[in-house]
């Protein structure tokens, strides 16, 4: 199964990029051979740093999507999005990718399932 989700929430302040990296986390342990694919969108372009301000005892969304990444995951970061925040000219988690509208398309027509957070 070829599994896309598309987070356009910022990672902190509502649950929405937890809940999908939650999705993604149980769907690369319950269910073999998905092929997981994370386009980062919006706000949700901030989970790529791998630093945040968190609250104290919050989910880290920065470690969970590295290990996502790990896992086989790929993930590409909206480059029009990251170059409106000016977050190329920070430090990304190393395995997220810059990634475009063209893309995005592409990974839409292939997947199986598509999932918007």
């Amino acid at each position: 199964m070829n599994v896309l989700l598309i987070i356009n929430e910022s990672p902190y302040g509502s649950e929405r990029a937890w809940n999908a990296l939650r999705l993604a986390t149980a769907l690369q342990q319950e269910v073999p051979d998905t092929r997981i694919r994370i386009f980062l969108l919006s706000d949700g372009v901030y989970a790529a740093l791998p630093e945040h301000h968190r609250p104290e005892g919050s989910y880290n969304i920065g470690q969970m999507l590295a290990n996502l990444i790990a896992n086989g995951a790929e993930v590409l970061a909206c480059i029009t999005c990251t170059d409106q925040r000016g977050l190329w000219a920070s430090k990304l988690i190393e395995g997220v990718q810059p990634g475009s509208m063209v893309e995005l398309a592409h990974w839409t027509a292939e997947a199986d399932k598509v999932m918007v957070f």
